[in-house]
């Protein structure tokens, strides 16, 4: 761990020296993450990229991932000083879909659902390549719509302005940006280019209906606990539809973490 530093409230950045997964991953994708010499926690913990890092030219040498601390495996990584091992496999799942080159690309996040979105703005306006790719401009403008508890929570907001986003914050008690849920925010601007969402899953049931009413393309990141991260344990599965119409298990960590949101099938 080369830096360990707070963005928010309970919310802190850690940044790797993983050189072969920084210059694989793309966004969209996850690491796992375990602490090592101990088997409590005994599992890893899935993290989404935030976004990769760079030396003086321009090689990917590093990786930066956010996390809220929740329960035992983060705040026992909350106390990792820097100079300190972590254990890391990836780079995992897929990453995000396909937008096409539209105009404007809307992401939606709640919670701690902003994460992977930093990386995929820079994708999504061209500014950096991923994965070996070259930096490829695909939308002209991104807009990031950001829910959170109180404004003590909102974590990045301006590593996302650095990035290029047109950020709109939302609050549950109003004291920053909108008083009230992120996509109340989102359908008071009106419908408009593909939407992308990350966080809880009543906000990305509320997204996927807001999206369907807009006829508007959607795809949604999901938040599933993981065992292994490589599909092994099958303990990470959701219900998506079939061509035949009918649905079957997929498995996040492989077949996600982003889904096609009109193929879900919501509990």
């Amino acid at each position: 761990m080369t830096e360990h530093v707070r963005l928010a409230d309970r919310t802190l950045r850690v940044r790797l020296a993983a050189a072969e997964v920084a210059a694989a991953v793309r966004p969209g994708q996850f690491v796992m993450l375990r602490l090592p010499g101990t088997t409590d926690p005994l599992l890893g913990r899935p993290f989404a990229l935030y976004d990769t890092v760079l030396d003086a030219g321009g090689t990917p040498v590093g990786i930066d991932v956010v996390y809220l601390v929740v329960g035992k495996m983060t705040g026992k990584l909350a106390e990792v000083a820097v100079g300190e091992a972590l254990e890391v496999w990836g780079p995992l799942g897929k990453p995000f879909l396909d937008v096409g080159t539209p105009d404007h690309v809307r992401l939606v996040a709640g919670g701690i659902g902003q994460t992977p979105f930093l990386a995929y703005t820079r994708e999504l306006l061209g500014t950096r390549g991923y994965g070996g790719d070259p930096p490829r401009k695909r939308t002209g403008k991104v807009s990031l719509y950001y829910g959170v508890r109180a404004a003590s929570l909102a974590a990045g907001v301006d590593d996302f302005r650095t990035a290029g986003a047109e950020v709109h914050l939302a609050s549950d008690d109003g004291s920053v940006g909108y008083r009230g849920f992120v996509t109340r925010l989102l359908q008071s601007h009106g419908p408009g280019g593909p939407l992308v969402g990350c966080g809880p899953e009543p906000m990305l049931k509320a997204l996927t209906k807001l999206a369907a009413g807009w006829v508007v393309p959607c795809q949604v990141s999901l938040e599933t606990p993981m065992a292994c991260g490589f599909g092994a344990c099958f303990s990470c599965v959701t219900k998506v539809r079939q061509p035949d119409g009918d649905w079957d298990y997929k498995r996040v960590c492989v077949d996600g973490p982003a889904f096609d949101a009109a193929k879900l099938v919501w509990e």
